[in-house]
């Protein structure tokens, strides 16, 4: 089966986490292709989508809410699952911003699947550091890959699944 992982990621460690998804679905037999979402045209060889984004002032990047309003039609149309990444800290809980439940019901995700993210301050733009500045994040890598691996490993089973994604 042909997979689309689209990953929207300012600073790659969103991206990173899109690539092990990529390469879990890889091992499992799928052919799969990593595009960025303003590079995503037709969806026509693609049996499944997996998508991705970074979020940053409470809202997914908007490559990728650019994508889900180009391809609305196309993604609802295959099984899709939806993740992002951005708590960070060793007690930071997730907070769901609004556009995940938008963008997980246009395209009929069956999860919204939120991980945590990596802050390294130096790799800040000035408009990042002053928003980073007023919620004083702790900095550092919070990503668990081994959960991301399960996650990716979910996802294989219920495309090979006789009752497909969802049963």
């Amino acid at each position: 089966m042909r997979i689309l992982v689209s990953v929207a990621s300012r600073h790659g460690a969103t991206q990173e986490i899109g690539t092990v998804v990529a390469e879990v679905l890889a091992e499992a037999g799928h052919e799969v292709d990593e595009i960025e979402p303003d590079d995503v045209g037709t969806l026509a060889p693609y049996a499944a989508g997996v998508l991705g984004s970074s979020v940053y002032n409470g809202r997914l990047a908007a490559s990728l809410r650019e994508l889900v309003d180009r391809q609305e039609g196309a993604l609802s149309a295959r099984p899709v699952w939806l993740f992002w990444s951005g708590p960070v800290g060793e007690d930071a809980a997730p907070q769901e911003p609004d556009d995940v439940r938008d963008a997980a019901r246009r395209t009929g995700a069956y999860a919204a699947q939120c991980f945590p993210g990596r802050l390294r301050p130096a790799e800040l733009g000035i408009d990042e550091r002053a928003v980073v500045a007023r919620i004083d994040p702790e900095p550092g890598d919070f990503r668990d890959l081994d959960d991301v691996r399960a996650w990716a490993r979910t996802i294989a089973e219920q495309l090979l699944s006789p009752r497909g994604p969802g049963g």
